[in-house]
């Protein structure tokens, strides 16, 4: 029985601008599934449907029309019972500045009819790097000590599925090493995650398997080993002070100084390299590099990529 499945998932919302135009179709048949274990990657740009997906699952939207369940539990009919399987950590910071962590914590588990759980809510503390901050306010805390927070809330009940939209967006190294850590050991024990972020050498670090979302589709699912073979090309990655000619820059992805070009072979490497240097460029810190995450990426969104769902 898979841990979450999602079959032929669509959803459509009206036009906002205009009611006679044709509804938004956010999802268009998505249709996956998610084993037990698994720790599983969504990605897609802004828009694609991602955030969709996982209100959907946590039952805080529902389904134009499909199935999802969690564990056997359809998220609609057995709402009750797929949630307790679920710990959702949500992108905002949602938070009550009327209590502290531990109480904040405490009425959490309540909410799963819990009690007397203090010793895993001191383990989640513990992990998470709580422990000093037990005993404040929620509304004394920084952003990345909210951000730890929300984590503890989602897994105070030790759900079977951990859900993590976006969960190290905006926050520190320290913090993102501390989750991931604890994250990978409670997922050894068995728990399965589902991972958004735009952070990709994140999910390919961290994740399995991999979906790809663009305009509400499935547009990739692979293994990343897979998906990584599969990439059409290495990448000359190289530094420059000056901008590139367009000519050039149309075929580059470009970050400040560093361009990156995609290189099936040499000649083509030492074509870059030449037009650089006719451009007057000079390229310091020239380096060939196998296709990541990110170039795998790329290519499927702009459809150069040979990998499908």
């Amino acid at each position: 029985m898979p841990a979450i499945s999602f079959q032929s998932v669509c959803k459509t919302y009206p036009n906002a601008k205009r009611q006679t135009s044709p509804a938004v179709r956010a999802l268009d048949d998505v249709s996956f599934d998610i084993q037990p274990g698994e720790f599983f990657g969504l990605l897609g740009p802004n828009g694609a449907g991602k955030t969709s997906l996982i209100s959907i699952l946590a039952g805080l939207s529902r389904a134009s029309s499909g199935t999802v369940t969690v564990h056997g539990s359809n998220v609609v009919r057995d709402y009750a019972d797929a949630r307790r399987k679920l710990g959702i950590v949500p992108q905002e910071l949602v938070f009550d500045p009327f209590f502290t962590v531990r109480e904040a914590l405490r009425i959490q588990s309540g909410y799963f009819s819990i009690k007397n759980n203090d010793a895993w809510i001191d383990e989640l503390l513990d992990s998470l790097g709580l422990a000093d901050k037990a005993n404040a306010n929620m509304r004394q805390l920084s952003g990345g000590m909210k951000r730890r927070v929300l984590v503890a809330q989602a897994l105070v009940h030790k759900p079977r599925v951990i859900v993590l939209d976006e969960p190290t967006a905006g926050v520190d190294v320290e913090l993102r090493q501390t989750l991931w850590q604890f994250i990978a050991r409670l997922n050894k024990q068995g728990s399965t995650v589902l991972l958004t972020t735009h952070y990709l050498e994140e999910a390919e670090a961290l994740c399995s398997r991999i979906a790809m979302l663009k305009q509400g589709r499935v547009v990739a699912l692979a293994q990343t080993s897979d998906l990584l073979s599969a990439a059409s090309s290495n990448v000359l990655r190289f530094k420059i002070d000056s901008e590139l000619p367009i000519s050039l820059a149309r075929q580059a992805r470009v970050t400040g100084r560093i361009v990156q070009f995609p290189a099936h072979n040499a000649h083509e490497i030492e074509q870059y390299l030449a037009a650089v240097r006719q451009a007057g460029l000079v390229a310091e810190d020239v380096e060939i590099r196998k296709a990541d995450l990110e170039d795998v990426f790329l290519d499927v969104m702009s459809g150069k990529s040979g990998v499908r769902a």
